[in-house]
């Protein structure tokens, strides 16, 4: 279960959430654990009241560190929560240095618990933007002397943590503590993490795809066969946390604008995450035909662009039913244009009929079929032929 708990300062302002896995014992944080976490981020950057103009701490161990999936995080927007070493620091704490160098350097924040202060760290307090000060551990008379000496042998903030009174506040604020987390502000809540569990062998298949440096039109094509991986592609490459300057409504654009290199590390990582996913294949299948269907029907009175966008809707048509939310919600999740939004919320527009259509293929709806082959001035031998197609190209990708 993946939680947040905000992080306020003195004027009891959120500046950050803390993202965690709150159904793992501290023991049993893993690098998987903050690969999901790091997914978790990732799906949620263009989610305002997550991330957006707040920092976002992340709970993250050593092995996962040294990961290229974090090359798919906007580093402005995130604070790595470094361990400790334990028994072990003396010898690892030196060790580990040019990796935590190499993030500070790539624009990351570091953020440390009060045994960053100790002589076994010195040379990682020089490192330390944050450092967490935890009450249950630490005496009144204790976080006096550790603020004092944090502010002459660092240039890091102070976050008490675990603050749950009023005399706790006022007592942290007289000591010279401006930064907290704890029950008083507000309590962890759940993440939903609405994410869609990808085919695994669709995503090994974009992943070798990828290692031989395909074409655009081969890593579409896999692309285009997957809700999942659809999904998940569109909202990383219009989330603010991918930071792209302008929104990316066509698969195409998504793979030119992301980059070989960048799509083979979300690939990598969508397959470490997808055993956490729930989507029914059988959904995501339909959802692919229809994507299909409506493209193909679109391409014999549309532009390209437009077929892109009738694909767009036929694919994210389910969504509703994958992440079991109102649709309205769903596309609170990812971007897509004006005419996408009012086709799967209202079925409005040519592109809310080539649904209407694609759904009365489904359900051999004969009366909804001729209603909206006729708005759409398409005869049945082009509807049932771009079927049949869509049909054959849908069944390649279990092949």
């Amino acid at each position: 279960m993946i939680a947040r708990q905000a992080i306020v300062d003195v004027d009891k302002e959120v500046i950050g959430y803390e993202l965690f896995n709150r159904s793992r014992a501290p023991a049993e944080h893993t690098a998987a654990t903050d690969v999901i976490l790091l997914f978790t981020a990732l799906s949620h950057a263009g989610s305002e009241d997550l991330v957006g103009t707040k920092l976002l701490f992340v709970n993250s161990t050593h092995e996962s560190l040294a990961g290229g999936h974090l090359e798919l995080l906007n580093p402005e927007k995130v604070v790595l929560e470094v361990e400790s070493l334990g028994h072990v620091a003396s010898t690892e704490a030196v060790a580990r240095l040019p990796i935590l160098r190499a993030l500070r350097e790539r624009g990351f924040k570091l953020s440390f618990n009060h045994t960053v202060l100790e002589s076994a760290y010195a040379t990682w307090m020089p490192l330390a933007d944050y450092i967490k000060l935890d009450l249950t551990v630490l005496r009144p008379e204790q976080l006096a002397v550790l603020v004092s000496y944090a502010a002459r042998h660092t240039k890091a903030q102070l976050i008490a943590t675990k603050v749950e009174t009023q005399q706790q506040f006022d007592m942290l604020k007289s000591i010279g503590i401006s930064l907290f987390q704890g029950y008083w502000f507000s309590r962890p809540s759940v993440v939903e993490a609405k994410l869609l569990a990808p085919n695994q062998a669709s995503i090994i298949q974009l992943i070798n795809l990828l290692r031989r440096q395909a074409s655009t039109d081969e890593i579409e094509e896999v692309l285009k066969k997957d809700a999942g991986l659809a999904f998940n592609l569109m909202r990383l490459i219009n989330s603010a946390g991918f930071a792209t300057s302008r929104e990316v409504t066509s698969f195409r654009q998504a793979v030119m604008i992301m980059g070989l290199k960048k799509l083979f590390r979300w690939a990598a990582l969508l397959l470490t995450a997808s055993k956490f996913g729930t989507t029914s294949a059988a959904i995501g299948h339909t959802a692919v035909i229809r994507g299909r269907l409506m493209e193909l029907l679109a391409r014999e009175f549309m532009s390209e662009d437009d077929a892109d966008q009738a694909f767009v809707v036929g694919i994210f048509s389910l969504l509703d039913s994958m992440l079991s939310i109102p649709m309205e919600d769903a596309l609170h999740l990812i971007n897509v244009p004006t005419p996408v939004r009012l086709a799967l919320v209202e079925h409005e527009g040519v592109f809310g009929e080539l649904l209407r259509l694609a759904e009365a293929c489904e359900n051999s709806n004969d009366q909804a079929f001729d209603h909206s082959a006729s708005a759409l001035q398409l005869t049945s031998q082009q509807i049932n032929w771009a079927h049949l197609q869509a049909l054959a190209w849908c069944d390649q990708i279990t092949q």
